[in-house]
């Protein structure tokens, strides 16, 4: 995944999945969910006491202790991402309305600048807001999060082979309660 995504509905209109926000919506102009990009901040929906609710985290499970944001995780047989998938108070559900991939190709834009990748955004139609499977921990710079990723669908894969985020059936929100295999 490119680490390009958009969130263009407000959490109150989706779902009905939970019906509180947990702590308080950020009031300052650096919150946009519309764009997010690594570092920046999303709503999440995530279960604590038995309670689901919506929270607002920073898109990088490891809270800047790595060399890059951890935006994504792939190998779940790292221990690290281990013990977050084993524990079901560490998964949450990411909604989005588009994410992005870039083309495998350069493109010359004829602007005398080096050539391009690319931009290949994706949604899925039946679905104006989708779940995404995610991650998330508390970290010394406040709670953060990951998007889980699997293999290409046939749609992503001409454009990205390697991996997509994983996007849940409806059916399947229940996935943040749900006992890991």
């Amino acid at each position: 995944m490119c680490n390009r995504a958009r969130m263009t509905s407000e959490p109150e209109s989706l779902w009905r999945l939970a019906a509180k926000l947990f702590g308080e919506r950020p009031r300052d102009n650096r919150f946009d969910p519309r764009e997010l990009n690594p570092k920046s901040r999303n709503y999440v929906v995530r279960e604590e006491s038995g309670e689901r609710a919506w929270d607002v985290m920073t898109w990088d499970v490891l809270g800047g202790k790595a060399p890059w944001p951890m935006t994504n995780v792939r190998n779940l047989a790292l221990p690290q991402w281990r013990r977050l998938a084993e524990k079901p108070q560490n998964r949450c559900i990411v909604p989005l309305t588009e994410f992005c991939e870039f083309t495998p190709e350069k493109h010359d834009l004829g602007d005398g600048k080096p050539p391009l990748k690319g931009e290949m955004w994706f949604a899925v139609p039946e679905q104006p807001v989708f779940a995404v499977a995610g991650f998330w921990q508390r970290t010394e710079a406040g709670n953060g999060f990951t998007m889980v990723t699997c293999d290409a669908n046939a749609l992503v894969a001409p454009i990205h082979p390697k991996a997509m985020i994983t996007i849940l059936d409806p059916a399947d929100v229940g996935y943040v309660a749900a006992r890991f295999l």
